[in-house]
Parts: structure tokens; sequence; C-alpha cells
């Protein structure tokens, strides 16, 4: 009897033993067998170009961050207000349209930048603002191709998870110049700020930014000459879109600009190389105006041909300047 109750005692224990025994070994060969998730890594895609009217070089580089040109007018806004955009930054110098982007409900910050590069401390707040403001963010400068997807492509590494090689490829396919080394230099030197510089950029954003004198004369400049190369495509003749655009008129401001533009105290202080530059460049302006009046009165190929001979020239000087002074 005793004999047969420590066997019946074995059995009842090493019943259970070998059940658990069981489940452990299955329960370690389905891990074996269940593959170990990889780490999500935040998806990239090649930046979309985007149809924006009002809107140049407009693209989509992810779910909340877009680039482009300025938003010219109230239907471009509202352009991006469909997107979903909530927050616009601009690094361009002119004053942004804040009254419109706030009737959409469209918080504007603007944090202006050179064509030299992104400042650290302009960076910081760039990557503060995409960071903490309601998004998805739409970055802009004037036309969209140079300073505003450089500061696109800080923001890209510092929140999006970039690579320096795409930032730098995302820059060369919008068409931001080389000549422009100062702007590449920013994305291929870019050094993601730390939880203290953003602490200390603070939460205010301006609506606009006080910029200097000559930052704003050189914006203005730079509106006109838009203008000019507008009638241009069209043979030097008002557009259909614009019939009170005249031309001679628009290349007499340009000439305005340019001599306000040498009284100016900051350009002043540039030194004698500078004055003399702006001073060629109204000099080229007048003559394009003179160009421009004769091809009015008397539209023939060979006022045809003077007048985009001057046009020519005064391009020529602009490019010059800026590749000394501004570019670099």
């Amino acid at each position: 009897m005793t004999a047969t109750r420590r066997a019946l005692g074995a059995a009842l224990w090493i019943g259970p033993f070998l059940f658990s025994l069981v489940l452990v070994t299955l329960a370690v060969n389905r891990q074996e067998q269940t593959p170990q998730e990889e780490p999500q890594k935040k998806e990239t895609k090649t930046p979309e170009r985007l149809e924006i009217q009002g809107i140049e070089n407009a693209f989509r580089l992810s779910p909340r961050l877009y680039s482009g040109g300025e938003p010219r007018g109230a239907e471009a806004l509202s352009a991006l207000k469909e997107l979903g955009i909530r927050t616009v930054i601009s690094v361009d110098g002119a004053t942004p349209d804040v009254e419109a982007a706030r009737k959409l409900g469209i918080r504007y910050v603007h944090l202006p930048i050179g064509y030299d590069g992104v400042p650290s401390e302009q960076a910081v707040k760039l990557v503060k603002a995409v960071k903490t403001l309601p998004g998805p963010v739409y970055v802009h400068c004037h036309h969209g191709k140079h300073r505003g997807p450089a500061a696109a492509a800080v923001c890209g590494l510092a929140t999006e998870g970039w690579t320096k090689e795409q930032a730098l490829a995302w820059m060369k396919q919008v068409g931001t110049s080389p000549d422009y080394r100062g702007l590449f230099a920013s994305a291929q030197e870019f050094v993601p700020p730390t939880a203290e510089d953003l602490e200390r950029a603070g939460t205010e954003f301006p609506e606009r930014a006080k910029v200097a004198a000559l930052v704003e004369m050189m914006v203005q400049v730079d509106e006109r000459w838009d203008r000019l190369k507008a009638v241009q495509k069209t043979g030097f003749k008002a557009r259909p879109d614009q019939p009170d655009l005249d031309p001679p008129h628009e290349a007499l401001q340009l000439v305005e600009q340019f001599r306000e533009l040498v009284r100016l105290p900051e350009a002043r202080a540039r030194g004698r190389e500078f004055l003399a530059a702006a001073e060629a460049a109204e000099g080229q302006a007048a003559g394009l105006e003179d160009a421009l009046r004769s091809f009015a009165k008397g539209p023939t190929p060979e006022t045809r041909k003077q007048a985009e001979s001057a046009f020519l020239a005064v391009g020529k000087t602009c490019t010059t300047c800026h590749g000394r002074y501004r570019d670099n």
C-alpha cells in the first residue's frame, strides 16, 4: 500500500511538471520562429511638386513640411488653407501679408535670412517653430528656389530625419543655384539644436521682423525687376493680365530705387566699391528706360533689339553685384 501511494504521489507531481515543461518549450519555439520587429523608421519620399495658383515652386516635403515661393494674394493663401496649412514661415525680407493670412486662420511667422546662409540663431528659431507651432507648416522665400529651400532643408534635417544627402538633393531638385555657397553650407554643416538651444529660443515668433532699410530697398528692387522680366517675356508690351503695367514706367521706378539705395547710410557704410556698383546699376536701368520709351514710340526690330540689349545689361549688372555682395 505504501509503495502504491508513493508511486501515485510521484505521478501526481511529475504530471504537472511535464505539462509545464511542454508549455515552456512551445513558447520558446514560437519566439524563435517569430522574427523580431524592426524599429520603425520615418518614411522619407522624394519631395512632391505641387501646382498652386499664385505660388512658385511649391513642394510637399512631408505630411508636415511644405516649401515654395511667396503666396501672392488671398487666393494663394486660400489654396494653402485647402492643403491644411496652419502655419506659414517667411524667410524673405519682404513684409508678409499677415492680415490676409489671419483672416483664414493661418499663423504667419517672419524669420528673414540672407543669401549667404541660414544663421545658427535663426536656424534654431526655424526648427523650434516647425516643431511647436500648428502644422502642417509652409516655408517660403520670394521665388521658392534659394533661401526658402535652404531653410526647409534645415528643418527637414532637424524634424524629418533627413540625411545631409537628402537635404542637398532636395536643394538641387528645386533648383537652388550652386552660386549660393552659403545656403548649401547651411545644410551640409547643420548640427541639430540641443534641447537647451530650443529652450533658449523661447516661444515668441514675430509676424513682422524688423528688416534693415537696405534689405527693404533690395526687396523692392527685386520685385520691380520681376515685373520687368514679365514684360520682357511678352515682347516689352503690357501683359494681358496686367494691362496697366507700363514698361518704361517700371524701368523709371527701378532707376529711382537704385538712386535712393545709394543715399542710404547702410549702403555708404559698405564702401566706395559697393556704391560704384549701385551707381552702375542705376545707369544701366536709365539706359533700359530710354530704350523702352523708344520702343514704345516706334516698335521696330531695331528698337526691340536695343531694348533687349539694355535689359540684358541690367540683368548682368545685377548678377555681378549679387555674386560679389549678396551670395557670399
